[in-house]
């Protein structure tokens, strides 16, 4: 057992080790078969209930005004496909050299790909960010990301796309727009109950988290991604992806505070901002890369995706351990928490 009042007191949240301990898990059992397929139901299950919950504690007037904050959803929007491809292509020029051309074209992938949605608003709502906006930001950025992300592959990687993933369409809205829809409509029955017991809500937060965790190294490992690489190699990749990663995060806080928001939408542009979706971003792969070695064009963003869970579950514990701020009147968008329990 872990003393929590010391790892408290050195800054480490012990869901960390949750996270490692999932991932080695993962290295050494991976699920395979009839084991991966219910590993993939389960994760399935568990971002769907977490999408009903947050559908249900979130106020309609706060869902409204996240759509309509659009100076917050138009700078994620920029981050997620104009700077991070712009340091994509940076890195790539200067670093060819280094990288053999599947894992030069990998890293450019990654930075085309669009944000993540559960992960987004598990760690905005960790972080007592705005998950109004946060929902919308990441919903939007997936849902563009499957017509622009295949657009920017092929002007920037001049590959064949086969066409638009219409079922990437249809899963978004069935995995999680339907589950919070339905969640919105039992908001009457149940919001006050969930708001008065944190504790639940907070579970299906990281669990969802651990097993998306589980199920993406998993796959790898079975797949035999990591057996195609050196050492060199992938230490390689992962300090890029560190430092694409840390760049974004310190642009993305510097211009929301530069643009005026308040600290909750800023949670909510970080979290948002700095995410790249593996979920969406491994599928299209297979579609505009026909007969490439797709492990270890994906595998950049394989290792991004740990590393963006790793360091946002670091930064979000550190938001959240910030003072309550009183709501300030001037607000665009009042935290959806307070707006429910004042509703």
């Amino acid at each position: 057992m872990f003393d929590r009042q010391l790892l408290s007191r050195l800054g480490i949240d012990p869901y960390l080790f949750a996270l490692i301990a999932t991932v080695t898990l993962a290295l050494i059992f991976p699920a395979r078969g009839a084991a991966a397929e219910v590993a993939g139901y389960a994760a399935y299950g568990a971002v769907s209930l977490l999408f009903f919950l947050y559908g249900a504690r979130l106020a309609p007037r706060a869902v409204i005004e996240g759509f309509s904050h659009w100076r917050l959803q138009s700078t994620v929007l920029f981050l997620t496909f104009v700077l991070f491809p712009a340091i994509g292509i940076a890195l790539t020029a200067a670093l060819r050299p280094f990288l053999s051309p599947p894992l030069a074209v990998g890293l450019l992938y990654l930075c085309l790909m669009p944000s993540t949605i559960q992960s987004s608003i598990a760690f905005t709502s960790i972080a007592r960010g705005n998950v109004a906006a946060a929902l919308c930001s990441a919903s939007a950025s997936n849902v563009l990301g499957v017509f622009i992300s295949p657009m920017l592959v092929a002007l920037l990687l001049s590959t064949q796309s086969h066409g638009f993933n219409v079922a990437a369409v249809e899963d978004v809205a069935l995995q999680l727009l339907l589950p919070f829809a339905l969640g919105q409509l039992a908001r009457p029955l149940i919001g006050r109950w969930l708001l008065a017991h944190k504790v639940m809500t907070s579970i299906v937060d990281r669990g969802s988290i651990l097993l998306i965790v589980y199920v993406a190294f998993a796959e790898g490992t079975a797949a035999g991604v990591w057996a195609q690489l050196s050492w060199q190699g992938l230490a390689l990749i992962l300090a890029l992806d560190c430092l694409i990663l840390a760049l974004v995060l310190v642009a993305s806080t510097l211009l929301s505070r530069r643009l005026g928001f308040s600290k909750e939408d800023e949670i909510a542009i970080v979290f948002c901002g700095s995410k790249k979706s593996m979920a969406g971003g491994v599928p299209m792969a297979s579609i505009l890369f026909p007969g490439q070695p797709l492990g270890l064009i994906v595998l950049p963003l394989m290792l991004f995706h740990q590393v963006q869970l790793f360091a946002c579950a670091i930064l979000a514990q550190r938001y959240a351990r910030r003072p309550a701020a009183p709501v300030r009147a001037d607000a665009q968008i009042t935290p959806p928490e307070q707006r429910l329990a004042a509703e």
